[in-house]
């Protein structure tokens, strides 16, 4: 299913539509600030199990998830006095945080480390979605493993992922270009994956 949303007016009842299939335990691809991405509700065990599956993933390489702000992402992982400062310049935006998680984030969803990847995406549908959702949203590449690059036209997502999940946002073309990769653990900062974003600040 192909449901067209404006990127820059969101029109609510389609946001209020894709956020109750999150709540259904349903899969759906959106637009984000770097790629199509695909994404579901991190408590439905079943519905993350279905992303890894669409991926082809191993349950060993967690899946990042998106928060609606910083007061968010509190709740799921530690985030210091420098930590906090970093994210609260840079976000929204382009960038992927590793964090130590909070007990609250199900443990498939967790490193072995005990390490989450958060993000707050500079993307209008997104953060109108998280919004309506009320609660964090996993987010991975709308692609499988080894068919890089991710795709740029939602009707790309659609051809290629549309039988295997259950909605497919069209929110205009994104170009990809993966998050930049942050650690702030313990308040120390490291780049672990570059990509889109300036990375100046990060680089002491």
């Amino acid at each position: 299913m192909l449901v067209s949303i404006n990127p820059d007016n969101p029109q609510p009842h389609q946001i209020r539509k894709m956020a109750q299939l999150l709540r259904d335990g349903r899969v759906i691809c959106y637009p984000t600030d770097t790629v199509y991405g695909i994404g579901c509700d991190i408590f439905n065990k079943r519905a993350v199990e279905r992303v890894f599956q669409i991926k082809r993933r191993a349950k060993d390489q967690p899946f990042s998830f998106m928060c609606s702000d910083l007061k968010d992402i509190s709740q799921y992982a530690v985030v210091g006095n420098a930590a906090f400062r970093i994210m609260k310049k840079h976000l929204p935006g382009p960038y992927t945080f590793v964090l130590q998680g909070t007990r609250i984030v199900p443990k498939i969803m967790v490193t072995k480390q005990k390490t989450v990847g958060v993000r707050v995406p500079d993307n209008r549908i997104c953060l109108d979605l998280l919004a309506a959702f009320g609660g964090p949203i996993v987010t991975t590449s709308a692609t499988k493993i080894g068919e890089e690059p991710p795709l740029v036209e939602a009707y790309q997502v659609e051809e290629r992922l549309g039988k295997l999940v259950d909605a497919v946002i069209d929110g205009g073309p994104v170009y990809p270009d993966p998050s930049s990769v942050i650690s702030l653990i313990d308040d120390q900062v490291e780049v672990l994956r570059e990509g889109k974003g300036d990375l100046t600040a990060f680089r002491l």
